[in-house]
């Protein structure tokens, strides 16, 4: 097996250089939002995607509001890149900001979701997307058990989506 040396340099370049491809001057594809179906046309039944609605919701410059969006799981990839982020040497606290940026493929009408969204979304809401991630990647759901605080009943309820208070 042989080792690859990189030296310290500027992020693109240390992702060119540990880039898969042979070409690093080639531009690398966006990743899916969701995985192709595989060759035979047969469902594994593997859900990549997971649709979500924020508590508060983020707003954009043009002061629309947007509640409703998507996130893909993680790759091994999605987890190692803000290792290297220059941003997050500086302040580790600033990693799931790009993690999120980096999972996250839709939130309302946008696509585009970079670090710069994350950044000027309400706490609320990056509190809520964090759980989300963890609960999307680890646990492979949506749902979560809750008691009711007034009759002590255990249920689910799915994170996903619905309105705050509803089960």
């Amino acid at each position: 097996m042989r080792r690859r040396t990189v030296t310290a340099g500027s992020l693109e370049e240390i992702l060119q250089a540990t880039a898969p491809t042979a070409d690093a001057t080639a531009p690398r594809p966006a990743a899916p939002a969701a995985a192709p179906a595989p060759p035979s046309g047969r469902d594994h039944g593997l859900r990549t995607e997971f649709e979500f609605e924020l508590p508060r919701g983020y707003v954009d410059e043009a002061g629309t509001l947007h509640r409703h969006g998507a996130m893909r799981l993680a790759t091994a990839r999605d987890e190692l890149r803000p290792q290297i982020d220059l941003r997050v040497k500086e302040n580790p606290a600033y990693l799931s900001v790009v993690l999120l940026s980096q999972v996250i493929t839709r939130l309302g009408t946008i696509t585009d979701v970079h670090a710069g969204v994350v950044e000027r979304m309400y706490a609320t809401d990056v509190a809520f997307l964090q759980d989300f991630y963890r609960r999307v990647n680890s646990e492979g759901h949506t749902r979560a058990a809750v008691t009711c605080p007034h009759c002590e009943g255990g249920f689910e309820v799915d994170l996903s989506g619905g309105r705050l208070g509803e089960s």
